[in-house]
């Protein structure tokens, strides 16, 4: 059974965007807001990846190919949230939470799971801006219905 590129690039997210926070907690820098920025590159080259890959494959419609670039993001962004969740409990609850809280968007003391939940949300703000901007750069590749 061949999984499809969007599972695929969306592991990738997963993979990728864990690996750089943990490698960022071990080095210390985890408190650095700035350097959490760049999680958007990975978001950006999967997506671009799964659109590209459609377009090679002659897949040219408008909408399904938002579809797919937004299902990318989405399985990112799911696969994520649930690695911090996990994480989170393993490192101490709210405790840890906590610790994030200062130093990102967050003020007051949220619990593990209104941060998930905030963090869901920014992560479908931030998909549908990246989506909307790849769409656009291939706008020319694509077919209009």
């Amino acid at each position: 059974m061949k999984v499809k590129k969007e599972i695929k690039n969306g592991f990738f997210i997963f993979i990728s965007i864990g690996t750089y926070f943990l490698l960022m907690e071990f080095l210390g820098l985890s408190n650095l807001f700035y350097l959490r920025l760049v999680n958007v590159f990975f978001i950006v080259y999967a997506v671009n990846d799964t659109l590209k890959s459609r377009v090679a494959h002659g897949k040219k419609k408008f909408v399904p190919n938002i579809l797919a670039a937004l299902s990318t993001c989405i399985v990112g962004i799911v696969l994520s949230i649930a690695g911090l969740l996990v994480y989170s409990y393993m490192r101490g609850g709210d405790a840890y939470i906590h610790t994030l809280s200062e130093s990102f968007l967050f003020g007051g003391h949220p619990s593990i799971n209104m941060y998930c939940f905030s963090l869901f949300f920014e992560g479908i703000a931030s998909s549908v801006i990246v989506t909307m901007l790849l769409i656009l750069y291939y706008n020319d590749k694509f077919i209009t219905d």
